[in-house]
């Protein structure tokens, strides 16, 4: 998923890191003793994951009228008429700090794919995802790598 707009504002920042369980006060009080030694407040580290509520094809995303797969129904989610997948690993490479009033972009490509051999799932399929955000003045500022795997076959949930 990539917003194709993403600001940022200190409240987006705040209300992250309080969503995630992070008290670190670098990301809410510009006073602080953490954000005045960043020369700032910064987001969290996970925080271009938020970028996602920004991206008008966001499947996650609620949308009255229409039907939701929703969540929770177990490992991982089937999409109806689809495959199981699950998100395996996240990799967050920083060239500086998310501040408020960055508005980033973000440009997804295909990365790696890979096989493995599982006893209970068969064929595990690996793929990357890697999305690069820069800032209005078109300077990188973060490369999101996301890694998906898909089973050949459900996973025995009893073993």
């Amino acid at each position: 998923m990539t917003a194709e707009r993403f600001p940022v504002e200190a409240t987006h920042i705040m209300m992250f890191a309080r969503a995630i369980g992070d008290p670190n006060p670098a990301f809410r009080d510009p006073e602080s003793d953490a954000a005045t030694a960043l020369g700032g407040i910064v987001a969290p580290p996970t925080f271009p994951m938020a970028a996602a509520q920004f991206d008008p094809e966001n499947p996650l995303i609620p949308r009255p009228g229409e039907a939701w797969f929703g969540s929770g129904g177990g490992p991982g989610f089937t999409r109806p008429g689809g495959s199981g997948r699950l998100h395996a690993e996240q990799i967050f490479e920083y060239e500086r700090p998310v501040r408020p009033g960055d508005v980033l972009t973000g440009a997804s490509r295909e990365g790696r794919s890979w096989q493995k051999e599982s006893r209970r799932g068969g064929v595990l399929k690996f793929d990357e995802s890697i999305t690069e955000y820069r800032d209005q003045a078109g300077e990188l500022v973060v490369t999101v790598t996301m890694v998906g795997v898909v089973t050949e076959r459900p996973v025995d949930q009893e073993g």
